[in-house]
């Protein structure tokens, strides 16, 4: 079984925030005021697409007027739909401040800064859009800011965020994506059964939907189902192929039920994806368990080169280090984690096992406490308990813990048995 979280690319992301992007409508600008005919001409061609021709208007009038909030609204637009990002945030920066009533100068900036992954700054631009009257550009478009506050606050705080979903269905009829974004929700919320539904109820009508099926395995892997998620993969990657997050999921169910097919098609995708971190984590953990440390410890040690605080690659690193007996490099990597990560059972059990193995017996003490926080006992640290006792001179908690492993070990570690049988001999013979 996989030592590692699951890998799992949910079907709704900030990707989703592309769709609602002010170069993905028809040019629309602030409500009346006074056109310069230079303006009018600049939008006549933003209506033709002629966005090299309209920057150059909109320019020269903005030297001459830099105040002009539809002005410097429509150059925004023209640098968005150019992609030319930042250009296009300064702009709608400048609009709103020459007119903090504009409905789509928030609402465009919202909407760039959460493209941008920019959340924290986009809230409040789009919260500011739905508080304003969004005039002539209709109510569809103020039902775009509540869905995207939504999908901001989903991760967050899925009460708002279901609210301000509701309040974009009071505005426009329910869209396929709004049953995708109400099931992200409610699988955030831990309402796995409301989710379900959801994602099935978008299956019903398109059974080759990408995300449906995605989140839908999601919750499968979740509750561990792995052979209905297996099923279901297998079902849509049929109709889709070449999905990375379908395959990517089938790599992670597969490597769950420690079937050989995981390891080859983890390897496929990642050579399709080599720059996607996540990707290449899965792969350092499926080539692990599958025996081959050195090679996972390379993945490892590329990732740790861009992440060296990362808790996660530092444990994963630190097993390899372990099996590939290295156990003071190990001890470094535990060690680090440790501290990075004090919740991180897995760490604690590494750095108790490492420090150990380096003749750090109150070490290993320590780690087994902070274990014990986290994690029950088994046969192996009860061991482990003992042995260090054992080296600290500490006959009866020695004792103590070599008998508790005897009573738990049933036979499966043959040669500790045989240690433990030997060192209780010695501890409770007689002077």
């Amino acid at each position: 079984m996989l030592r590692f979280a699951f890998f799992v690319l949910l079907c709704v992301s900030t990707a989703g925030f592309t769709q609602d992007s002010a170069s993905s409508q028809e040019a629309q600008t602030p409500a009346a005021q006074p056109v310069s005919e230079q303006v009018a001409a600049a939008e006549a061609d933003l209506v033709k697409s002629d966005w090299k021709a309209a920057q150059a208007k909109l320019e020269s009038w903005l030297a001459a007027h830099p105040d002009d909030a539809r002005a410097l609204f429509d150059a925004g637009y023209v640098a968005d739909a150019q992609n030319r990002l930042d250009d296009a945030a300064s702009l709608y920066r400048r609009a709103v401040e020459a007119n903090p009533q504009s409905f789509l100068a928030h609402l465009s900036l919202g909407l760039l800064l959460a493209r941008q992954n920019k959340l924290n700054e986009a809230r409040p631009e789009l919260a500011a859009a739905t508080s304003l009257d969004p005039a002539d550009a209709g109510p569809a478009m103020k039902a775009r800011a509540w869905r995207a506050l939504a999908r901001i606050d989903r991760s967050s705080d899925t009460t708002e965020a279901s609210n301000e979903l509701l309040e974009a269905l009071k505005l426009t009829p329910e869209t396929v994506d709004d049953t995708l974004l109400a099931a992200s929700i409610a699988d955030q919320a831990g309402e796995s059964d409301a989710a379900e539904a959801a994602y099935r109820r978008v299956l019903a009508e398109d059974p080759k939907s990408a995300p449906a099926n995605a989140g839908l395995v999601h919750l499968l892997i979740v509750r561990k189902l792995y052979p209905e998620a297996e099923v279901q993969l297998r079902a849509a990657l049929s109709q889709s192929p070449d999905d990375p997050v379908l395959t990517a999921q089938l790599a992670t169910v597969l490597a769950a039920q420690d079937k050989a097919e995981a390891l080859p098609l983890i390897q496929k995708l990642h050579e399709a994806h080599p720059a996607d971190t996540a990707i290449t984590r899965m792969l350092a953990e499926v080539m692990a368990e599958a025996g081959d440390s050195a090679g996972s410890d390379q993945l490892y040690s590329g990732l740790l080169a861009s992440s060296p605080q990362d808790a996660a690659l530092l444990i994963g690193h630190g097993q390899n280090l372990i099996h590939l007996l290295k156990y003071a490099e190990a001890f470094a990597a535990f060690d680090t984690a440790t501290q990075l990560d004090p919740a991180n059972a897995d760490g604690w059990s590494g750095l108790a096992f490492a420090a150990s193995r380096t003749d750090q017996p109150t070490i290993t003490l320590h780690a087994l406490t902070m274990r014990s926080k986290f994690l029950p006992e088994v046969p192996s640290t009860f061991f482990l308990w003992a042995t260090a006792y054992d080296a600290l001179h500490e006959k009866a908690a020695a004792a103590t813990y070599y008998h508790r492993f005897l009573d738990s070990s049933a036979g499966k570690f043959p040669n500790q048995e045989w240690q433990a049988r030997q060192r209780l001999k010695l501890l409770e013979s007689k002077p």
